[in-house]
């Protein structure tokens, strides 16, 4: 799902991420009313990136070995995505205290286009709302050069929390939504004039 692009010459383009692939996944509900809130904004261009479009394999064990044809073509698929985006939002649930497998592999598969970019969570689940999960990705994505966002919009209890696809404490939602965007719209306009300035070396 991609937002036509803004009016606005400098608007920033964003990759919203479904992190879970798993049957009966509450990700998409979460991303589209996220996508939603930050559709109604004049300095974004979206761009939701789910992952069960992108079925990788776990990384090859011999470091250099090159994937098969069909693996290649879907590692690419995803990096142009990403290539494209200025800043990325991360919408991920938690499986056994940390992020979902197929995520770690996603972004295990990807490098160069991580770099001098900002990230923002949203995360979800149970009591915890994905905050272990969230904790974890931190330090990944640090270790590729991105910058993790230290707002973060939580939903706990998530099976509760919405209805007809939106949340409950609708109002609430929305303004953590604006508090999160408004950042990602800061770092990710500062870090993408930087890297225009001087290309951002590892």
């Amino acid at each position: 799902m991609t937002q036509q692009p803004s009016t606005t010459a400098e608007a920033l383009n964003v990759a919203v991420i479904i992190g879970s692939v798993r049957e009966g996944r509450f990700g998409p509900t979460v991303a589209r009313w996220f996508a939603g809130q930050a559709a109604q904004r004049d300095d974004l261009v979206l761009d939701v990136v789910d992952l069960v479009d992108y079925p990788l394999p776990l990384e090859k064990a011999t470091p250099g070995d090159p994937p098969d044809a069909a693996t290649a073509e879907l590692r690419d698929g995803l990096a142009r995505r990403l290539d494209r985006a200025d800043a990325f939002v991360v919408v991920t649930p938690e499986y056994n205290n940390t992020l979902p497998a197929a995520l770690k592999n996603a972004i295990d598969w990807i490098f160069d286009e991580w770099a001098a970019k900002p990230v923002g969570f949203v995360s979800y689940g149970g009591m915890s709302g994905g905050l272990w999960a969230v904790s974890h990705l931190r330090h990944v994505f640090t270790e590729l050069h991105a910058v993790p966002l230290r707002e973060q919009l939580i939903f706990h209890q998530v099976w509760n929390r919405f209805e007809g696809g939106v949340p409950r404490d609708a109002e609430e939602s929305e303004v953590a939504a604006k508090t999160l965007l408004n950042r990602l719209v800061w770092w990710g306009e500062a870090l993408r004039t930087a890297r225009a300035a001087r290309p951002y070396q590892r």
